[in-house]
């Protein structure tokens, strides 16, 4: 079963390798891990998909709590969030497939953010189907480079409480 886990936690160094220590010591592939800063000062939280049976994935979650700096971690249910992960896709455009690609942009919602001569740079946002669908899209076409991040997510309404 995927999870997707929240930690909320004090952004000091280190800290992502004690936490991505503490799955990889467990036998848990991290598919996806995305950090930043948070509405709160000196705080950051990681968003962290991994695969893994529910009662061991428990036990990770309680001794996550105990890492110092560690304030709060949690699983997100995906019925109850909202998630979205962001993409750059790089294309080779020729003129002949230019129409096409631009309805393809349209058509996902994606957007152009640079371009040189031939060579356009997409973005791409939307929940991991809405990405995935644009890169199977994209696929027929000269993909030259892309990256794309891994899942945020926040809970619906007052969500969890922030550690204020």
């Amino acid at each position: 079963m995927r999870h997707t886990i929240s930690v909320l936690c004090d952004d000091t160094p280190g800290v992502m390798t004690r936490i991505s220590g503490l799955f990889s010591r467990r036998g848990f592939n991290i598919e996806s891990l995305t950090v930043g800063h948070t509405e709160l000062k000196g705080k950051s939280r990681f968003t962290i998909v991994v695969k893994g049976d529910d009662r061991v994935l428990e036990q990770v979650k309680k001794q996550l709590q105990k890492l110092i700096h560690v304030i709060k971690a949690w699983d997100i249910k995906q019925e109850n969030c909202v998630e979205r992960e962001h993409a750059l896709i790089k294309l080779q455009v020729t003129p002949d497939k230019r129409s096409e690609i631009l309805q393809i942009i349209t058509a996902v919602g994606a957007r152009v953010v640079d371009s040189v001569e031939t060579v356009w740079t997409l973005e791409v946002t939307g929940d991991s189907n809405s990405v995935d669908t644009a890169f199977n899209l994209f696929k027929n076409y000269n993909i030259l480079e892309s990256i794309r991040t891994g899942k945020l997510a926040l809970e619906r309404g007052p969500g969890r409480p922030s550690g204020k």
